[in-house]
C-alpha cells in the first residue's frame, strides 16, 4: 500500500520585512495595554482587595476602581460580605439541590459518625456558616486555613456530642449543642487569628445509623407511648386528686367552724350566767321578776292563741274572733255564781 502525501517547498516562501519603527511601535502597544490592565483592578461591593508588594502586605482597598504598581503589587480579593460555608457528612452539588454521599463515600460518613456520652452512634451532618472579619488575618495568621478550620469543626462537634446522651443529641437537645458548639468554635477561632466571625452552627440531620434505625423507631414508639399513659394518667390525677382534697379541706373547715362556734356559744352562756347570778344576788326579787318576763316572752309566741280573763271579771261576756274561729265564752267563777244567785 502506498501513501500519497502532498510535498511543500518552503524554500519558495518568503518572509515579509517589517520595518524596525514599526517593530517598536507594536512592542510599545504591547507593553502599554500589559501595564494598563495590571495598573487598575476593580472591587467588587462584597470583597475588598489586599494589596502586597513584593510579597509583603502593604494596604486593604475598599469596592471601587483603584491602581496598584504594575509588576510589583498583587492583588487578592477577599469576600468580606458574602456568607461562606462548610458542609460536614454531605455535600451540595448545586445550589437548592442537596446531594448526600453516605455509604457511597468513606470520607463524609467518617465526617458524621460520632460516639455518644452513653456509648451509642449517631449520624450527624450539620453546616457551619460564617463571615471574613479580617482580612489580613484570614490571608495570612493561619496556613491551610480552610483544613483547620474544618479540622476545629469537627473536634468541637465530637467533644460536645460526647457529652450527651443518644437521645438528648437525635430528640431535645439540638437547639443545645448548635448554640455550644457556636460559642465554643468563636472562641478557638479567636485564639487562632483566624479573622472569621462565625453566623451559625445549624445541625442538618441527627439519625441513628441505618442498621439500628428500625430498633430505634420501635423504642422511640414505646417512649411516646409511654408518655401517653403517663399524661393520661396524670390528667386523671390532676381530675380527681385536688378535688377529693379540696372537699376534705372543706369538711375540715367546716368543722373547725362547728367547733368554734359551740365553743363561743358555751362561753357566752357561762358568761351571760355569770353577768345575771351577779345581778341575783344584787336584787334578787327585780331579776326574779325580769327573768319570769323574759322566759314568758320566749314561750308564749309558741303556745298558740289563748283567752285570758281577769281574775275578777264578772259576768259571762261572748267573745267573737275576729279571724272567723269558734266563738268562746267565758267560765264563771264561782263566786260569780254565788253573787248572781244571791241577786234573784
Amino acid at each position: 500500500m502506498t501513501d500519497n502525501f502532498r510535498v511543500v517547498d518552503v524554500n519558495g516562501l518568503k518572509i515579509p520585512k517589517i520595518p524596525w519603527r514599526t517593530a517598536v511601535l507594536g512592542a510599545a502597544v504591547v507593553a502599554a495595554l500589559a501595564t494598563a490592565t495590571s495598573t487598575a483592578y476593580q472591587i467588587y461591593p462584597e470583597e475588598v482587595g489586599v494589596i502586597l508588594r513584593f510579597g509583603k502586605y502593604v494596604r486593604t482597598t475598599n469596592p471601587g476602581l483603584h491602581f496598584k504598581i504594575p509588576f510589583a503589587e498583587q492583588m487578592l480579593r477577599v469576600p468580606v460580605q458574602r456568607q461562606l460555608k462548610q458542609e460536614f457528612g454531605f455535600r451540595t452539588a448545586d445550589t437548592g439541590v442537596r446531594t448526600q454521599y453516605l455509604g457511597q463515600d468513606q470520607q463524609l460518613a467518617d465526617e458524621s459518625m460520632m460516639l455518644t456520652g452513653d456509648l451509642n452512634v449517631a449520624v450527624v451532618e450539620w453546616i457551619v456558616q460564617y463571615r471574613v472579619a479580617d482580612p489580613y488575618e484570614y490571608l495570612f495568621k493561619v496556613r491551610n486555613l480552610e483544613d483547620t478550620f474544618r479540622a476545629m469543626n469537627e473536634a468541637i462537634m465530637r467533644e460536645t456530642v460526647g457529652d450527651r446522651t443518644v437521645t438528648e443529641v437525635v430528640t431535645v437537645g439540638r437547639q443545645d449543642i448548635e448554640t455550644s458548639v457556636e460559642a465554643r468554635l468563636q472562641t478557638l477561632v479567636n485564639q487562632y487569628q483566624m479573622g472569621i466571625t462565625i453566623d451559625q452552627v445549624v445541625l442538618q440531620d441527627v439519625n441513628p445509623p441505618d442498621p439500628v434505625k428500625p430498633s430505634w423507631d420501635e423504642v422511640s414508639q414505646a417512649q411516646q407511648q409511654r408518655d401517653r399513659l403517663i399524661n393520661e394518667a396524670l390528667a386523671e390525677y390532676n381530675a380527681v386528686i385536688p378535688r377529693a382534697r379540696g372537699e376534705a379541706q372543706q369538711t375540715i373547715l367546716q368543722a373547725e367552724g362547728y367547733a368554734l362556734d359551740r365553743i363561743n356559744r358555751a362561753q357566752g352562756e357561762a358568761t351571760r350566767f355569770s353577768s345575771i347570778e351577779e345581778a341575783y344576788r344584787e336584787a334578787p326579787t327585780v331579776t326574779r321578776r325580769r327573768m319570769y318576763l323574759e322566759t314568758m316572752q320566749r314561750i308564749l309566741p309558741q303556745v298558740g292563741r289563748k283567752v285570758f280573763v281577769a281574775e275578777g271579771a264578772t259576768g259571762v261576756l261572748p267573745l267573737l274572733s275576729l279571724d272567723g274561729a269558734t266563738r268562746v265564752a267565758t267560765t264563771p267563777s264561782p263566786d260569780n255564781q254565788q253573787r248572781t244567785g244571791g241577786g234573784q
